[in-house]
């Protein structure tokens, strides 16, 4: 379950990637709402799997 550590920042880092790409598009006056959206999604599963993982260590603790 190591793998798991791992993936929670690669979701971290494509929603960066996704959120900077929106950026472009919006320098580039095009509509970068897609982009945004995939940002937010990616970055919110971050935060969502790194508490799954805390909560799974917590009861393999005790």
């Amino acid at each position: 379950m190591k793998y798991l550590k791992f993936i929670q920042y690669a979701y971290l880092v494509c929603g960066f990637l996704f959120l900077y790409k929106a950026y472009e598009e919006y320098t580039n006056e095009k509509n970068p709402i897609l982009y945004l959206a995939f940002g937010a999604a990616a970055i919110g599963m971050f935060f969502f799997r790194r508490n799954f993982h805390n909560k799974y260590q917590n009861r393999n603790n005790k």
